[in-house]
């Protein structure tokens, strides 16, 4: 999918959210990843074969006790 030079990390890749927008819709709170995902505000993600991935802001993780 990817066109860039060096290209963009496919979309199963751990790094997949350092891929570029090909389209941005700040007022909607998404993006569209050149690799086929689609980035939230909340920080969940849409996967080019349907999957989720939860929102993960680093606040969400706990301190171990």
């Amino acid at each position: 999918m990817c066109q860039h030079e060096s290209p963009c990390p496919q979309s199963t890749a751990p790094d997949r959210e350092a891929a570029r927008v090909v389209a941005g819709h700040p007022e909607q709170g998404w993006s569209l990843l050149c690799n086929g995902v689609v980035i939230f505000d909340d920080t969940g993600e849409l996967l080019p074969n349907g999957g989720i991935i939860d929102p993960h802001r680093p606040t969400d993780v706990r301190a171990a006790a």
